[in-house]
This record gives structure tokens, C-alpha cells and sequence, in this order.
């Protein structure tokens, strides 16, 4: 039998708008006069005004919901959820001073029984993820709020994940309780700026959620990339110096670990593996994420060593999955000619979890 709050939900899903009145009256009738309801405290959090005002009037429409104070950035975010440990926090991910994602992890810490929703406009999918990466249970774009938010607050509620229907297809783990398979795909680029801007992409999102990322890059794209994540609004002074942002040279990595032209396994654990351990004390919390680029594979098999190349690809891929690390290798369309290297090609696919070309 469904609950009188799932079938209000149910009808809010359909767009039907009940006036206050009706809503009090229902709930009376349906749950019995004077049956005390199971209240919900709620914080807002969002640095627009009017918005905060639109989500409090939807949220209104449970009588036993109560918003008990917003925030406009993040550091209040974090206080006042310190403060009256709310039981439900709505969150969005670009909030100013501190972003919602890095205020969700100090929220997690400073209030862990409170429920935290994402209600928000960004539906980048490494955005989302990293946004449920926190132990965030719900993820609700603005544009679905009315037809959304309030199925999403009854799941939460309830313990269940709720991600906005506009991101179905794409399959989002609860990561307070299961950690986000491995990634390491591959970008197959036809031209330097569509490098650039895929490695630049991958870096900034980790950066811009409190994370450490690693870059391992030849000299010609180097400065490059460094005037892209500047572009971006990143203080990648800031977090070279806090040891969350890595970036090698490709040619000085590999004489550190390569032996008779192939990687040697124990030199590779140990000095990668000592990258990956260096980038993850960087970051100050429990619950961190490493990410890492680069062209050391590529690298290889430009100077026409395909062998060491994919056997390099496999060893990262043990040592990054062994130490958490997301990755994203880089190599150039036009280094593969036709039929003869198109089982090198395939092999190189094979070794990753997720291939993209452009």
C-alpha cells in the first residue's frame, strides 16, 4: 500500500498543483485528524536569492517539512549544518568560496547523520559522480525540481539514491556504500586542442572538487595544458603547492622504470605507486580521489615500441586500480596507419575500461 506522501509525490510528479489548503486537508483524511507526521528539518543552500525562495515554497507543500535556515556559500553551508545538524541538506554544486561538492565532504564530517541532495544545473556525468562521491544520496537538476524534488526528498528520506531522470542511461553507484568502479579509458585525438581540452576537463574536475590529479606530459603540450587549467579559474599555483596537483615530464618518467626498452614491473610499482601515495596524503580527508592523465604509453609507442606500450598499459592499470586511481591515456589518431597497426589499435582498446575518438 503506498503512503499518503507517495501519493502526493505522485501527483506533483504529474504537474497536478494543489492549493495549501487541500494538501492539509488530505493529509488529515488520509493519515487521520491530528496524527503527528514524521517532520524533516531542512537546510537550503544556494547563492540565489529567488531560488532559495522558489525550492522553500515547493518544499511547503509537505506540511511536515520544515526549511530551518539557507545558506548562501559554502562555508555557511558547512556552519549552520554544524550548527542545527539538519536532516536534509540541499546542496548546489556551484556555490561560491568553498563549491558544493568539497562543502558536502566537511558537511559529512561535521554533521554525518544529516542526507544531503545536489539540486542543481550541471549535468556533467564526472561532475555527478563526484558529487555522489561524497555519500550525497540524491541529484536533482533545477530544470526538474518541480516534477522531482519531492520524489527525490520521500527516496533520500527512505535511504534510497535518487539521480534526476534527464541523467538516466548512465549508471551512478551509492557511493557511501559501494566504491565507484575503476576508471581508465582512453581518448583517441585528432588534433592537439582536443587533447588539451580532454586533459584539461578530466584535471580541473578533480581539482575543483578538493581532489589531487597527476599529469604525466610530453614537453609540446606541457605549457600548453597549464595555460588551459589557468583558463579554467584554477589556482594551479595553489594546488602545486599543496602537493594536489602532479605534473611529470613523459621522457624523465620513463627512464626512472624502463629496462631493455620495457617497463620493469617492481621500478614501476615503486615509482608510480610512490606518485599515487604522494597525490593522495595531498588531500586532507578521509575519503579522497586521485586522478591521472598522460602519454607515457603513447609515448612508447610512437617510437614504435607497441609491445612495452600495452604491457605499460596494463601495469598502470593494476597499480592505479590498486591505489583508487582514475585514468585517462591520450593518443594520437594519426599514429596508427591503416591496416597494420590495427591489431595494436584493438589491443590498446582492450586495455581500457572506456574509449572515446574525436
Amino acid at each position: 500500500m503506498r503512503t499518503g506522501c507517495s501519493i502526493l509525490n505522485n501527483l506533483f510528479a504529474q504537474g497536478v498543483l494543489l492549493p495549501s489548503g487541500a494538501i492539509k486537508r488530505y493529509f488529515h483524511s488520509v493519515l487521520g485528524v491530528g496524527q503527528p507526521l514524521a517532520s524533516i528539518r531542512i537546510l537550503i543552500a544556494d547563492d540565489f536569492k529567488d531560488w532559495r525562495r522558489q525550492v522553500r515554497s515547493l518544499l511547503q507543500a509537505q506540511p511536515a517539512w520544515q526549511v530551518i535556515a539557507e545558506a548562501s556559500d559554502g562555508p555557511e553551508a558547512v556552519q549552520k549544518a554544524e550548527e542545527l545538524k539538519p536532516d536534509l541538506i540541499l546542496l548546489d554544486v556551484g556555490l561560491p568560496s568553498v563549491n558544493g561538492i568539497e562543502a558536502a565532504r566537511q558537511i559529512r564530517q561535521r554533521s554525518p547523520n544529516s542526507k544531503i541532495i545536489f539540486l542543481t544545473q550541471n549535468t556533467d556525468l564526472d561532475i555527478v559522480r563526484a558529487a555522489l562521491g561524497t555519500g550525497a544520496l540524491g541529484y536533482v537538476r533545477k530544470i526538474d525540481a518541480r516534477r522531482e524534488l519531492l520524489p527525490a526528498v520521500d527516496a533520500i528520506c527512505a535511504g534510497r539514491q535518487f539521480v534526476s531522470s534527464s541523467l538516466k542511461g548512465y549508471e551512478f553507484t551509492n557511493s557511501s556504500e559501494e566504491k565507484a568502479a575503476h576508471r581508465h579509458e582512453v581518448q583517441f585525438y585528432s588534433d592537439g586542442a582536443v587533447f588539451l581540452d580532454a586533459f584539461a576537463h578530466f584535471i580541473a574536475v578533480a581539482l575543483e572538487a578538493g581532489d589531487a590529479a597527476i599529469a604525466v606530459i610530453a614537453e609540446p603540450h606541457r605549457d600548453a595544458l597549464v595555460l588551459r587549467l589557468k583558463a579554467r579559474g584554477l589556482d594551479l599555483d595553489a594546488a602545486i603547492q599543496e602537493g594536489r596537483y602532479i605534473q611529470l615530464d613523459v621522457a624523465e618518467t620513463l627512464s626512472t622504470f624502463m629496462v631493455y626498452d620495457m617497463p620493469d614491473a617492481a621500478r614501476f610499482v615503486e615509482v608510480v605507486g610512490g606518485v599515487f601515495e604522494a597525490a593522495a596524503k595531498a588531500v586532507k580527508r578521509e575519503h579522497c580521489r586521485v586522478v591521472a592523465c598522460g602519454e607515457c604509453s603513447p609515448f612508447l609507442w610512437a617510437q614504435g615500441k607497441p609491445d612495452a606500450a600495452i604491457r605499460l598499459e596494463q601495469l598502470w592499470a593494476e597499480v592505479a586500480r590498486t591505489f583508487g586511481v582514475d585514468t585517462l591515456c591520450g593518443y594520437a589518431l594519426n599514429s596508427f596507419h591503416g591496416e597494420e597497426d590495427d591489431h595494436v589499435f584493438k589491443r590498446i582498446c582492450a586495455e581500457h575500461s572506456a574509449v572515446y575518438s574525436q
